[in-house]
């Protein structure tokens, strides 16, 4: 059975082999502007990573600093024991596809596949190989001899991929490569890029702003805020236990309870429950999900639970889910996530586990 990318990337930690990219203390400043502040990350072979930010947090420039196009401020980057950034884009064995594909118009698909290599004086029946193996591993052999305005987004899409891929790189830089594509189309693409990814074997880095995109896709994700790293994890542990409030917020819905530790128990407002944390301010992300309507006929799902009451104050329909506003009694409000019903009104019985509220630090502000 073939060895998974999760699996691989577990045996490399463990076995402490040598990450194909090591970016280390990378920083970047545009004149008094920092952007990149003390980046350190690994990339292990065969990895989907997403460096995943909003808008300003410097994942485009990271990507850059990576493929060669623009000069870090201080700091190194190694792949394969050998110095990176001190070399040419050209020298580097890392291709990046761009949010515009920047095809040729006037060129045929495969002639666009093929640009690079002729550039480089690669001999002619080897480019013909290659070509053909490229535009067979993205399902676009069909369409080698169409122009680019006669082929749809998500086709563009394959042969700019192709176009990187037949340059046989160690490691492939996408920078938001679906963002021009509409939702179902997007959605598609997703998964065609994971399963290209896995097929081929190339480390991916992917940048992105899409949330849901990054927890689809990626093998770990690298979330940046203002230059910094806030959390670097697997989706399903940056999403279960975030480390920060930023996280906490910025991946999916969540509500931030502050509450106040006193000998082994957290009280915030009226709700208290046991926790194993020293004394002092504690702020906690709940997930909407993890929050459960008691339906009295059935009874509490479990012994220890926090259990309260409140009342429905606002109801937004998300197709199979609704995202309820609850205010309780001491005015906090809490958002819990539950099945569609057409209209949830008074007052519900709620309760939550005490494992499922997870310690964040809070997120420092920075200028």
């Amino acid at each position: 059975m073939a060895t998974t990318t999760e699996t691989r990337l577990s045996h490399s930690a463990s076995s402490g082999a040598q990450p194909l990219l090591s970016i280390r203390a990378v920083a970047k400043s545009f004149g008094k502007n920092p952007v990149l502040r003390d980046i350190s990350l690994q990339i292990a072979e065969g990895e989907f990573l997403t460096i995943l930010g909003e808008s300003g947090s410097g994942k485009t420039t990271l990507l850059r600093i990576i493929a060669g196009f623009e000069n870090a401020t201080s700091g190194e980057i190694w792949m394969e024991g050998e110095r990176l950034d001190v070399l040419p884009p050209y020298r580097r064995r890392v291709n990046t596809v761009f949010q515009h594909y920047a095809l040729f118009p006037h060129l045929t698909v495969e002639e666009n596949v093929a640009y690079g290599l002729r550039v480089a004086k690669v001999p002619r029946e080897e480019v013909a190989d290659r070509v053909e193996q490229a535009l067979s591993m993205v399902k676009m052999t069909a369409y080698a001899k169409s122009k680019p305005a006669k082929i749809s987004g998500g086709q563009q899409q394959r042969v700019a991929l192709a176009r990187a891929l037949v340059n046989r790189p160690r490691l492939l830089l996408l920078d938001e490569p679906l963002s021009a594509l509409d939702a179902n189309l997007r959605r598609q693409m997703q998964v065609e890029l994971k399963s290209l990814q896995r097929e081929v074997g190339i480390s991916f880095v992917f940048v992105t702003h899409d949330q849901e995109e990054a927890m689809v896709m990626s093998d770990r994700i690298a979330l940046l805020r203002r230059g910094e790293l806030e959390q670097i994890a697997s989706p399903r542990e940056i999403y279960g236990q975030p480390a920060t409030a930023y996280t906490a917020q910025f991946i999916g819905h969540t509500n931030l309870l502050l509450g106040e530790v006193k000998g082994s128990v957290v009280r915030c407002h009226s709700l208290d429950w046991p926790v194993m944390l020293p004394d002092g301010p504690v702020l906690f992300s709940l997930r909407p999900e993890n929050l459960r309507i008691v339906n009295s006929a059935i009874g509490s799902a479990g012994v220890n639970v926090v259990r309260f009451r409140g009342h429905v104050c606002h109801q937004a329909f998300h197709g199979s889910t609704e995202l309820l506003q609850v205010e309780c009694a001491d005015g906090l409000k809490i958002a819990i996530r539950t099945a569609t019903r057409e209209n949830w009104n008074g007052d519900l019985e709620l309760e939550f586990s005490p494992e499922d509220a997870v310690a964040v630090r809070q997120s420092e502000e920075r200028i």
